[in-house]
């Protein structure tokens, strides 16, 4: 029997130019090794976008694969490998109830402008973009935020409420001004937002993220004096607060990258993406895990799930059909998006 791998590179070759396999840094190493294009949630969004190729095969989650399909060209086909590969942080946005809560919150002539987390569903950029709002990573959330506040005197920030109040300290936002919305019973506990309230926050969170405790870093601290954390700014405040830096999956790989020799540091971020740079750093400097925290979503996209994948492809049938976007409410949904890309070009 052939090696699994050695099957997707066969297929890979078979395919040509007509694929590009892209995939998120938070996947296996066993996926990474076949990818042609690697990065966080901006990196792909804005290299997406430039390619050429006919087939787009994104590992990651959904919502990630129905960014590519908001972004690609004209005949261009997006797959996901693992079609229930799904994000529970995106999953605590409905749309619905998002729009029946900015529905309330723009009641009587206030204006509350949308800033959504690019981790959130087709359905609910679509929603952010009717409103006049833009999307945002980890990467470029406080960009985004400033951006959003010349739009509005009031921001509406989701799904992540963590992500929302660490871009909050970096703005400079005083607690007071924040605030965690409610809402429950379809919206309708949303009550009157009081002036001081600039910043609303959605009450989502990154299930993988909000693992991390003061203790990890207390022990860490203790038993490796000098260390220096670095985690992921979906992590609750408090953690953020006790850590040396915090930036994005792209900025915790060139921190470890600026590291000197012979030190040691820890990362707080989704399991795999720590292992990686473990193993890329191995005797130069000591990488460890803040906690092991692996992502199961992201899990899903297994190397078996990929040459499936392609193999669907290349015979043009299977379970793997192409992720697809509803053309008639992608219009806002791409200019939530396009808003985002365009604010970084400039």
């Amino acid at each position: 029997m052939p090696d699994i791998h050695e099957a997707i590179e066969k297929a890979r070759k078979t395919l040509g130019p007509r694929v590009a396999i892209v995939g998120h840094h938070y996947q296996s190493d066993g996926i990474i090794r076949h990818v042609q294009i690697s990065g966080d949630s901006l990196e792909l969004s804005q290299k997406v976008a430039a390619i050429e190729a006919e087939n787009i095969v994104f590992c990651g989650v959904h919502f990630m694969a129905e960014s590519a399909a908001l972004l690609a060209r004209p005949g261009q086909k997006v797959y996901l490998p693992a079609p229930d590969a799904n994000c529970v942080m995106a999953q605590m946005t409905p749309a619905p109830l998002l729009d029946a809560a900015l529905e309330k919150l723009c009641s009587g002539g206030q204006k509350v402008l949308p800033l959504a987390y690019v981790n959130t569903s087709f359905a609910v950029k679509a929603v952010v973009g009717k409103y006049g709002g833009a999307v945002c990573t980890s990467a470029n959330a406080e960009r985004m935020m400033r951006w959003a506040f010349k739009q509005s005197d009031k921001v509406l920030f989701l799904p992540d409420k963590n992500l929302g109040r660490n871009t909050a300290k970096q703005l400079g936002l005083m607690p007071e001004e924040q605030l965690i919305l409610d809402v429950r019973g379809k919206g309708s506990r949303i009550g009157s937002i009081t002036p001081s309230a600039k910043l609303l926050l959605w009450p989502g969170l990154c299930a993988i993220h909000a693992r991390f405790k003061l203790s990890h870093i207390n022990e860490l601290r203790a038993k490796h004096p000098g260390i220096k954390i670095a985690v992921h700014p979906e992590c609750p405040p408090e953690i953020v607060n006790a850590s040396d830096a915090a930036g994005s999956t792209s900025f915790l790989i060139r921190f470890a990258q600026e590291t000197p020799d012979g030190a040691v540091i820890a990362i707080g971020t989704e399991i795999n993406l720590v292992r990686r740079l473990m193993l890329q750093h191995k005797g130069r400097i000591t990488i460890l895990p803040l906690f092991t925290s692996a992502c199961s979503d992201m899990a899903k996209t297994t190397p078996e799930a990929l040459l499936s994948c392609l193999t669907d492809i290349i015979s043009g049938q299977g379970r793997h059909t192409p992720v697809t976007v509803d053309e008639q409410t992608a219009p806002p949904a791409r200019a939530a998006l396009n808003r985002m890309l365009d604010a970084c070009r400039s």
